[in-house]
């Protein structure tokens, strides 16, 4: 229970679309599997206030999805917050153990406190019921990894407060002047 009200939590099914559809390497496809129309990572610059970006990047999604709930994936580090403690996990990508809830953009804002990039509140995975898009933070990246519509990867890279660089599915995911961990 949170905020009042009982959540749906997710199941493996909920994942399978992800689950083994992505690949090992530097490329984006190791964090969003090979099926949109395009892809961009997104980071947060110096100069940005975490919420300000933060609400420009949910801002986008919403404006680029009809009305429905989203799945919000929190990835269960033993030491960053996962919203429900004791709720069952998935596990994606290398058996990491996430916990998959549904809610909506409001829901990603707020609920968590303490994000293992540093400031924020945002999931490390997140993407519509209709499967639209897919949003995926690895656990030691400092960018984030989207993949979704044409129109969608425009409008993020057209906004400076985004700070998206469109990427194609086997090109390196590491944006310019960010280092890996």
């Amino acid at each position: 229970m949170r905020d009042g009200r009982e959540w749906r939590i997710g199941t493996a099914a909920d994942v399978d679309w992800i689950n083994g559809h992505t690949t090992a390497g530097l490329s984006i496809t190791t964090a969003v599997p090979p099926v949109f129309d395009a892809y961009a990572t997104t980071w947060r610059r110096d100069d940005i206030p975490a919420d300000v970006y933060e609400r420009a990047l949910v801002g986008h999604l919403v404006a680029h999805t009809p009305e429905q709930p989203w799945w919000l994936g929190y990835l269960d580090t033993g030491a960053h917050d996962t919203v429900f403690p004791r709720a069952p996990r998935v596990s994606l990508y290398w058996d990491w153990q996430y916990v998959l809830v549904e809610a909506g953009p409001e829901q990603a804002l707020t609920w968590r406190s303490g994000h293992m990039r540093g400031d924020g509140s945002l999931p490390d995975l997140f993407f519509p019921a209709d499967r639209s898009w897919l949003v995926s933070a690895l656990w030691d990246d400092t960018w984030t990894c989207v993949g979704g519509p044409d129109r969608l990867i425009d409008t993020l890279q057209r906004d400076p407060l985004a700070t998206a660089r469109r990427v194609t599915p086997d090109q390196d995911a590491l944006p310019p002047g960010l280092t890996r961990e």
